[in-house]
């Protein structure tokens, strides 16, 4: 019987090692897409519509170039997204800045209509996990830019009403009329009281506060004041880049306390120092943006259309040496600093797909995601942490806000 239960446990050792994955050099096992698969995946800030819009495409086909279409997302394992209009700061000066987003989101939604048999639109977390377990992509509306200059609350809830449930607070990188951005001259010391009733009409409306790009007396005055935890959607450390567009440490830890996630961003800009010092000399990207509207001052907004068509699509398009890619495990250990910081139950993935980051170099598109999972399993993170990472704790902060 013993030789039996010995010969039994030989053959399964075999079979166990014939089964499992070994790198070329004979060291530890590649990990493997299981858990990424098995995952909910939502990323809180892609960057959609502006292609769809000026060059006339559909998001449900597949490109040959950018970072995001509907194909690629479904390859690469995502079950929902920030589904991430954007109004840059070329349509502010003539006040185009409303319709642009107007027309963004129906454009959303009518994109999203069309491809209903594989992506739908939620509003709750209960949509979210409704939506994904009838085999579809989740898609939660959220700006980035203005959804008006001067904070009008009935556009604001306007916007509520046609599915927008979540909203960057700031005016990209422009400082607005009623809030302070990271890279612009400051107004306001934070809010004034315009920004403070945004805040407060987002509390009523159950819409999530986005804080990225936003001054560091504005994270930490809309934390204060919002009853409802915000996040900061994408963007870097101060840690590793010391520039305003990244978040400080006490910011992170004010955002964390309220219950939020604070979601790094992928690219080298933000995460990788040498990269940084290499390609900005170390310069503070820091700017009286205002100022540097004024050419577009008398500019239609067919011509401003035509300017941004021009740089599409919105992604790295230069070169750089090989040693300042930054790799997923570098991206991974950025990501391990927040989680230090401020622990597992905080910290998110906001990519900026086609919003224009050099990705880390085993990263050409949404449809390589898994990469992230396979370098938070490189780090030796339990199951359940990198869960939380890839989507649960968005989740968990959609529900708070939108179903309380």
């Amino acid at each position: 019987m013993r030789n039996v239960f010995a010969a039994a446990i030989g053959l399964s050792l075999l079979l166990l090692l014939s089964c499992s994955p070994v790198t070329d050099d004979g060291g530890e096992p590649e990990p493997t897409g299981d858990l990424h698969t098995d995952s909910f995946v939502m990323d809180s800030h892609v960057h959609v519509m502006s292609r769809q819009l000026l060059q006339g495409l559909d998001f449900g086909d597949r490109y040959e170039d950018g970072h995001v279409d509907l194909p690629r997302t479904i390859e690469g394992g995502v079950d929902a997204m920030f589904f991430s209009v954007y109004t840059p700061e070329a349509y502010y000066p003539n006040r185009h800045e409303v319709k642009n987003t107007l027309r963004l989101v129906e454009l959303a939604r009518q994109q999203i209509e069309k491809n209903n048999d594989k992506i739908d639109l939620a509003l709750t977390a209960s949509d979210i996990e409704r939506i994904n377990a009838e085999g579809k992509v989740a898609a939660f509306l959220d700006l980035e830019g203005p959804f008006d200059l001067d904070g009008d609350l009935l556009v604001l809830a306007g916007l509520y009403r046609m599915g927008l449930r979540s909203f960057q607070l700031t005016a990209h990188n422009f400082t607005s009329n009623i809030v302070d951005s990271c890279c612009d001259v400051s107004k306001w010391v934070g809010l004034n009281d315009q920004g403070r009733a945004v805040v407060k009409e987002a509390n009523r409306l159950g819409m999530i506060i986005n804080v990225a790009h936003s001054s560091e007396e504005t994270i930490q005055q809309t934390v204060a004041l919002s009853e409802d935890p915000v996040i900061y959607t994408h963007g870097g450390f101060r840690h590793f880049v010391n520039i305003p567009r990244c978040i400080s440490d006490e910011a992170a830890k004010a955002v964390a306390a309220k219950g939020g996630v604070i979601s790094i961003q992928w690219g080298s800009t933000f995460n990788n120092p040498e990269y940084f010092e290499w390609k900005h000399k170390g310069v503070p990207i820091v700017a009286d943006i205002s100022s540097k509207l004024s050419k577009h001052a008398d500019k239609t907004i067919e011509e401003v259309d035509a300017g941004e068509r021009a740089g599409m699509p919105f992604v790295f398009k230069g070169t750089m040496p090989d040693e300042y890619w930054m790799g997923a495990d570098q991206l991974a250990k950025v990501v391990d600093y927040g989680v230090q910081l401020v622990g597992e139950d905080h910290i998110g993935l906001g990519s900026d797909f086609d919003g224009g980051p050099p990705l880390p170099r085993e990263i050409k598109d949404i449809s390589d995601y898994p990469e992230m999972t396979k370098a938070f399993q490189r780090l030796g993170y339990s199951d359940e942490r990198i869960r939380k990472i890839l989507g649960l704790n968005l989740l968990r902060v959609i529900r708070e806000v939108t179903e309380n």
